[in-house]
C-alpha cells in the first residue's frame, strides 16, 4: 500500500509518498509560493538528483496536479501510474472537540472541518483546499484526515477549561485544544518501543522544540495536559511567538503603541519570542551562533530553556512523577547544548544527562546516564509516517 501524505499551508504543499510494506519514503517534496509569483516545486526521490520545477501555480489544485505529474514522470518519478497511490492522508490542524482520532474523510467530515475554520483561520482553509484538490484530481481514492488537536482530546476538563465565564466555552468553544498532537503521539509511542516498555505503564513528557514548540504530559499513552492552548500562541517562548504572558500586557501595548487587533496579533505571533528578545533571528541556530558576546542572544536562549524546564517540572507534578523525557523536532533533536541546559537542575527529580551520550544529532538515542532514574531520550519526529500509519489502519 502506497500512501500519499499531504500537508497544505496557505501558500505551500508538502508531500511524501510512503510505501507501507516497509515504511520507506518513495518520494517527497515541497511546493512553495502557491498563488504568488515565483512558485516552485522541489521534488526528491531517494538515489536520484533533486528536481526543481519553476511554474506558475495559481492554486492548490494546479500545485497538486504538478505533484502527481512529477510522481509518475518517466525520468524523475517514483511510480508508473496514479493507480499505485492507494490512499491519501491529510494533516489537518484543527478538529475542535469533534475529533478525538483520525477519520476517513467524507462530506460530513469536510463540513466539520469547515466549522472549525474560525478556530484555525490560517490553517483549516488551506487543509480543505488540499482535500478538495484531491477529490477533483483523484476521484475514488480514499482519504483520511489526521488532526493536530485529536491526541489532546483525552485531557481532563480541569486541564482544558480556562478561568473565564463558563458561557464563553459553551458559546464559542474557548478552551485549550493543544497542537503538535501527531508528533507528541508518534514520539511517545516510539520512546516506549525503544525502551522495550509498554506505553500504558509510562509517564512521559514529550518536548517538541522547534520554531513552534510545545510540551505534553502523557500518562499511560494519553495526553493529560499540553502547553499550547486555544491557539498555538500559548505556552513556551517560540521562534516568533511570545508564549505565556500577562494578558493585561495586550491591552497595554495596544494603547501605548496605538495598535489595532491585527497589529497586536502580528506583534505577539510574528515579532516576539526569541526573535523579539534577541533581535537576531527566529532561528535558534542563528541565536546559538550569536550567543557568545551577544547578551540578548544568550538571554533569549536562557528564557527559552527556563520556560521548558518549568513545564517539565509542572507536568511531573501533575502526573505524580515522570519515567521518560523525550526531546524532538528541529531544536530538540539537534541541539545538545539546549538539552543539557534544560535538564540542568532537574537532578532532584532523578534526571541525569550524560554529556558524551548527549553529543548526538537527529537519531534515536538515550542521552541520560545509566543510573538516571528518569530516562532522557532523543527521538526524531515523523508526523508523515504517523499520518500514513493512521491512513493504512483506517482503510484496512
Amino acid at each position: 500500500m502506497n500512501v500519499l501524505v499531504i500537508n497544505c499551508g496557505s501558500s505551500s504543499l508538502k508531500y511524501q509518498l510512503i510505501n507501507m510494506s516497509d515504511e520507506s519514503v518513495l518520494a517527497k517534496g515541497l511546493v512553495e509560493r502557491i498563488g504568488i509569483e515565483g512558485s516552485v516545486l522541489k521534488h526528491e526521490v531517494p538515489g536520484m538528483e533533486k528536481v526543481i520545477i519553476e511554474k506558475d501555480m495559481p492554486d492548490h489544485k494546479v500545485a497538486l496536479s504538478l505533484v502527481i505529474d512529477t510522481l509518475v514522470d518517466e525520468k524523475h518519478g517514483a511510480i508508473k501510474d496514479m493507480k499505485e497511490i492507494s490512499a491519501v492522508g491529510h494533516r489537518i490542524v484543527h478538529g475542535g472537540e469533534k475529533f478525538s482520532a483520525s477519520v476517513v474523510i467524507d462530506d460530513e467530515v469536510i463540513k466539520a472541518i469547515e466549522d472549525c475554520i474560525e478556530l484555525a483561520p490560517l490553517h483549516n482553509p488551506a487543509n480543505l483546499m488540499g482535500i478538495n484538490a484531491c477529490k477533483e484530481l483523484m476521484p475514488g481514492t480514499p482519504m483520511v484526515g489526521v488532526f493536530d488537536t485529536a491526541f489532546h482530546q483525552t485531557m481532563p476538563k480541569s486541564s482544558y477549561i480556562y478561568p473565564l465565564p463558563y458561557e464563553l466555552y459553551e458559546k464559542y468553544g474557548i478552551r485549550k485544544y493543544g497542537f503538535h498532537g501527531t508528533s507528541h503521539r508518534y514520539v511517545s509511542q516510539k520512546a516506549a518501543d525503544f525502551l522495550g516498555k509498554k506505553l500504558e505503564d509510562l509517564k512521559i513528557i514529550t518536548c517538541h522544540l522547534g520554531n513552534g514548540a510545545s510540551l505534553a504530559a502523557i500518562d499511560g499513552g494519553k495526553s493529560i495536559d499540553t502547553s499550547m492552548g486555544f491557539t498555538p500562541l500559548e505556552g513556551l517562548v517560540m521562534g516568533t511567538r511570545c508564549g505565556d504572558i500577562d494578558p493585561a500586557i495586550v491591552t497595554f501595548i495596544m494603547e501605548k503603541e496605538n495598535l489595532d487587533i491585527a497589529g497586536v496579533n502580528n506583534l505577539l505571533n510574528k515579532k516576539s519570542g526569541v526573535l523579539g528578545i534577541s533581535g537576531v533571528s527566529s532561528d535558534f541556530r542563528d541565536i546559538e551562533n550569536a550567543a557568545e558576546g551577544n547578551e540578548r542572544a544568550q538571554l533569549a536562549l536562557d528564557v527559552f530553556n527556563k520556560r521548558v524546564k518549568k513545564y517539565i517540572g509542572a507536568y511531573a507534578a501533575e502526573m505524580g512523577g515522570v519515567d521518560v523525557i523525550v526531546f524532538t523536532a528541529g531544536l530538540g533533536e539537534n541541539s545538545a547544548s539546549n538539552r543539557e541546559e534544560i535538564c540542568k537542575g532537574l537532578e532532584f527529580m532523578g534526571v541525569k544527562v550524560d554529556p558524551e551520550k548527549n553529543n548526538i544529532r537527529g537519531k534515536d538515542a538515550i542521552v541520560s546516564t545509566d543510573d538516571s532514574k528518569v530516562k532522557v531520550l532523543v527521538i526524531p519526529t515523523n508526523e508523515e509516517l504517523m499520518i500514513a500509519k493512521d491512513t493504512q489502519e483506517l482503510l484496512k
